[in-house]
């Protein structure tokens, strides 16, 4: 794990990524719906290779955050830079083929299609041959199509599951479902990767193993990670920068050390000790 070192701006970086353009720059973000604040002036950083947490109570407005950075919801005020570049005016898909990709809290795949037609369908926004070349079957078409094949299978060796490419997904595991779920996110070939609570409703073997795949995903394919995650000993094991939310406020941001020992944050999660 690297080092983590001041930048000017809005807090702490990997040491090896200082220097470099951040894959996210959000700077005053905020949404309202109608009369109530979901989100407010939330600035964050995230490093081209770092891998971050997300964490705060119930309710405290963690996935309004993600949906904000995929353009779910279009923010209400503030700037959402990607690798420098301002997101403003982009929809789901653009933000998507521009370099974010995300998992959800509640599984979403294509229960009725195989495992490697999920992962294949992550990597609509790479494929060349064009509509006519597809229905004629033409010579590009099975060229892209083996390239496809190929692809899907790597991604899917990451977790181990090409023995299942050819199973339908809804009749997958829980865990399993998980991890599809994030495969078929990397098949968009992110830049930043958000996972919505990635360890929900698995044992602490399939966290531990869990933890080691987002670490390989990383050292892989050079990429940022965001995680909203409720399981402590995933974000503080994994995660190099962590934000704390309460309320739609960055309340504390720091490593694991400082998260797990401010006063503000003890507070947010146990309430305030009575005198």
């Amino acid at each position: 794990m690297s080092k983590m070192v001041p930048i000017p701006s809005t807090g702490l970086v990997p040491e090896r990524d200082l220097n470099k353009t951040p894959v996210l720059d959000a700077r005053n973000l905020g949404i309202d719906f109608g009369g109530l604040t979901a989100v407010d002036n939330f600035n964050l950083t995230i490093a081209p290779t770092e891998i971050a947490g997300l964490i705060g109570p119930n309710g405290a407005g963690k996935t309004t955050v993600f949906n904000l950075l995929t353009k779910v919801y279009q923010p209400t005020r503030g700037t959402i830079l990607l690798d420098g570049h301002d997101t403003a005016g982009m929809n789901t898909i653009q933000v998507n083929k521009a370099g974010i990709a995300r998992t959800f809290q509640n599984i979403r795949l294509f229960d009725k299609l195989t495992v490697e037609d999920n992962v294949k369908i992550g990597l609509h926004n790479h494929t060349k041959y064009t509509m006519w070349e597809g229905i004629f079957r033409l010579p590009r078409y099975w060229k892209e199509e083996k390239a496809a094949h190929d692809e899907a299978m790597d991604l899917l060796d990451i977790f181990g599951m090409q023995d299942l490419a050819g199973h339908v997904a809804g009749s997958l595991p829980y865990g399993a479902q998980r991890r599809l779920e994030i495969v078929r996110a990397l098949a968009t070939r992110p830049k930043l990767l958000l996972l919505d609570e990635p360890a929900a409703g698995m044992n602490p073997s399939e966290t531990a193993e869990l933890m080691e795949n987002i670490r390989k995903i990383r050292d892989t394919f050079k990429i940022a990670i965001m995680l909203i995650e409720h399981d402590m000993s995933l974000v503080m094991g994994i995660c190099e920068g962590i934000a704390v939310l309460n309320y739609g406020r960055i309340i504390a941001k720091g490593t694991p050390e400082e998260i797990q020992s401010n006063p503000e944050v003890i507070e947010a999660y146990l309430g305030k000790r009575k005198e």
